[in-house]
Parts: structure tokens; sequence; C-alpha cells
């Protein structure tokens, strides 16, 4: 039912482009950057409560902040699209035990923080305001949350960030924006005004937002977790990590799922940052 929804509205999208080739463009782009899920229910209120909270700023928008306090060193914790800081419970249950000073953020338009809108670039953004309030040694990003904490250290190169960890995370754009393209069924007048407009918005085209490449550059040791079945981010994106991030580690998991919310994943992250 969710693809025939997805090829309907694609269908209707590529109607609109036979008369305006840029508004269809606009519509489909907006889609693409409007989550539908990310909203924090009940019981991940009830968890989150047990942090100390603050909002940051930036551009005007809020950034929800969550600490639960520690001596160890300090830990960002960014999540993936359609989710909440609350994705991060049982991990942070199991860096609390290491006494790890943990942080987590919502993203835009996800959880308590602000904009309407979401994308990685913002999300750096973000990312980059958070890290220089608490200082943290360790950055741990799932999904497109480790796209955009990989935008942020190769923005800002941030001699500070010792280690980071990469879970389910997208080596490019490009191919997270072509799965949407196809997904959609969109034509072709539609894709190439999408890429225009994503060059006049954040003056690169689609492939130039090459995370994996991007680690070329990075010092900080890193960890690539990812499952070898993940049917959201293919598996490839992590071997095209591997083979760009030097100094980094790959562990292959079978059977987590793109979630890879599961004990195993904790104990390959601590014994990692306490090496």
């Amino acid at each position: 039912m969710k693809t025939i929804i997805s090829k309907f509205i694609g269908f209707l999208i590529n109607v609109v482009s036979l008369f305006s080739s840029k508004f269809a463009a606009k519509i489909a782009l907006t889609l693409f950057s409007t989550p539908l899920k990310g909203s924090i229910r009940e019981a991940e209120f009830d968890f989150l409560e047990t942090s100390f909270k603050e909002e940051l700023v930036y551009n005007e928008m809020i950034i929800r902040t969550y600490r639960w306090v520690g001596n160890n060193k300090t830990i960002l914790l960014v999540h993936g699209w359609e989710s909440n800081a609350s994705r991060w419970e049982n991990l942070i249950v199991d860096l609390k035990k290491q006494n790890y000073n943990i942080i987590a953020l919502d993203a835009p338009a996800h959880g308590l923080s602000g904009s309407k809108r979401f994308n990685a670039i913002l999300y750096s953004e973000f990312i980059n305001i958070t890290v220089k309030k608490f200082n943290p040694e360790i950055i741990i990003g799932h999904s497109v949350g480790g796209m955009a904490s990989v935008f942020y250290q190769h923005k800002y190169q941030n001699i500070e960030i010792k280690k980071l960890i990469l879970l389910g995370a997208p080596s490019n754009f490009t191919d997270v924006f072509k799965r949407y393209v196809e997904m959609m069924s969109y034509n072709i007048k539609v894709s190439k005004q999408m890429n225009q407009l994503i060059l006049k918005r954040y003056g690169n085209l689609p492939d130039y937002y090459s995370a994996a490449n991007f680690t070329k550059s990075f010092n900080s040791s890193g960890l690539i977790i990812h499952d070898e079945k993940d049917a959201i981010i293919p598996y490839h994106d992590a071997q095209h990590f591997k083979l760009n991030y030097v100094n980094a580690k790959l562990i292959t998991t079978q059977g987590l799922g793109h979630s890879l919310n599961h004990k195993s994943i904790s104990t390959h992250i601590i014994e990692f940052i306490t090496d």
C-alpha cells in the first residue's frame, strides 16, 4: 500500500512537471525533506525525563539537547531519520554504567527541535552548535545522523573529536537521492530540476556530498558498523566508507537490520571507545 501511494504521488508530481518542472521539483524536494515520524511518544518522554534538558539555538531554530552526567569522556549521540534522541535508550543505559558523560540531540524537524524541514546539511549545523556547547570527544551517529556527523567534521575539522562511530550510515547523498526518485517514479524533468534546486540552495550538486570521500581527510579513529542485509542503507555504503576512511574499522553484522539496536552493538561501541 505504501508503495502504491508513493507511486501515485509521484505520478501527480510528474503531471505537474508538464506545466512547470521547477514547481514540481519544489514539491518533490519538500516531500523528501519532511519527516512523517519522529515525534516523541509518551514512553519515550519518560526516559528522556531522566536527563538534564537544555535548548540551544541555530538561526532562530531550537535545538533540544539531553544530558546524562558522568565523569568519563563526553559522547554525542546523533539519531537518524524519523527518530529522536530516545532511540539511544539502550546504549545510554550501557554507557551510564561506564560513567560516560552523554549528550543527545533531536534533529531538525524531529523530537522537540525546531524547523519544519530536515536535511543532513542543516543537521550538521545543529551538531556544530551542540559540540561547541558540550565539547565531546566521541560522536556516534546512526543512519543519516552518521552522514550529518561526517558533514560536520568535514566542514569544521574539529581536532578534539578523537573517535567517530557510524551505524548504518549512508556513504553518499547521490544514492539516497536516487532511491527516493526511484521510489516515487519521478520523471527526468523532475529529478534534474531537483538537482538544480539543491545546487541553488546549497552551492553544490548532490554528488558533491559524499560522506565517504569526506572521511579521507579524517584523523580521528573510526568505527563503521553495518548489517549485511540492511534494507534501508545498502551494505556497499559501509564498504565505500571503509575504502576511504583509512583510520576506520568495519564490523559487519547479520540479522540486526538497519536499526542496529542490539546489546552486541553496545559491546562493540564500548570496546572501541575504551581501547
